[in-house]
């Protein structure tokens, strides 16, 4: 890992609600992040973890503060920013081969001739153990195998960061142990630097390089930042059973139970986590997410 790529700059955020005033989702969240850096974010539902991802992925612009990428302002989505969300939003007439060929063709356009892009495609899938499947059609796919070729489609975009919106949490326990695996290969190999959005406090300890705990919202923030200082590879049986592990757990279990328990009785009415998982499609617009929060304080 190298210098500082990629700053999160005393991002805040608030959306406009209906009836007048702003709802503030974010305040002054703040974090640099290396090059080739595993960072996970995690936090109870409503601390606004989605609207920073968003904000990097240049779906959402900050009302305050910005993002940083190799010296230049993220203020809208490319390729150099691939995310993958829980919906591996698939085109279901194409099959795996032609959804991933879908995006190089859109990033690369001309720049690879027909048997570098084929090269590159198959690459991809064989990065995520899907090239015996490139033929099939996402119906013909189990929901772990479709979250692989999404993963193969952002890889193929060559980006610089990957964004993973609770990637796995539509998965069963097994295929989403399998699918951890696979992505700590393919980082190993690839060096990306990744920021994930996750629940899971196992699955955060085991892939990060750290893990960024974020407030209960309304204006969430940082709450800790931990260090995971455990060596690769990671097998997760070995690791289990070791003191180190339990010790990391232990602290991000402490902070979102002790430090940020409760957030419905500390906010009784109000949510942060607005925005939440726009289609890859088109985005949700600030006003959809400013809707769903005043919706969310009527229920």
């Amino acid at each position: 890992m190298s210098k500082d790529h990629l700053s999160i700059d005393h991002v805040s955020m608030e959306f406009p609600l209906p009836a007048g005033g702003a709802f503030k989702a974010l305040d002054s969240v703040n974090i640099k992040i290396k090059k080739g850096e595993f960072v996970s974010l995690i936090g109870h539902s409503g601390c606004g973890k989605s609207t920073v991802l968003n904000i990097v992925a240049g779906l959402y612009q900050a009302s305050a503060g910005g993002v940083i990428l190799d010296g230049l302002e993220v203020n809208e989505p490319a390729p150099d920013r691939a995310v993958v969300f829980q919906n591996h939003s698939l085109l279901p007439w194409l099959t795996a081969y032609q959804n991933v060929e879908l995006a190089v063709k859109q990033v690369f356009k001309k720049q690879k001739s027909k048997a570098e892009t084929r090269e590159w495609i198959e690459h991809n899938l064989r990065l995520v153990h899907m090239d015996h499947a490139m033929n099939k059609r996402p119906d013909e796919l189990s929901g772990g195998m479709k979250q692989r070729v999404g993963i193969a489609r952002a890889l193929a975009m060559q980006p610089k960061v990957l964004l993973m919106d609770e990637p796995f949490g539509a998965l069963d326990a097994l295929t989403r142990a399998h699918m951890q695996d696979s992505l700590m290969e393919i980082q190993a190999e690839l060096k990306n630097t990744v920021i994930m959005i996750t629940h899971d406090v196992d699955e955060a300890v085991l892939l990060s390089d750290r893990i960024v705990m974020m407030t209960n919202g309304p204006a969430a923030t940082i709450g800790e930042v931990l260090e995971i200082d455990l060596a690769r590879p990671r097998e997760r049986v070995t690791m289990a059973d070791t003191p180190e592990y339990n010790h990391y757990r232990a602290q991000v279990l402490k902070f979102l139970y002790e430090r940020q328990r409760n957030p419905e009785a500390r906010h009784a009415g109000g949510s942060s986590d607005i925005g939440k998982k726009p289609q890859a499609e088109a985005g949700a617009t600030q006003a959809d997410a400013a809707t769903h929060a005043e919706n969310q304080a009527a229920a």
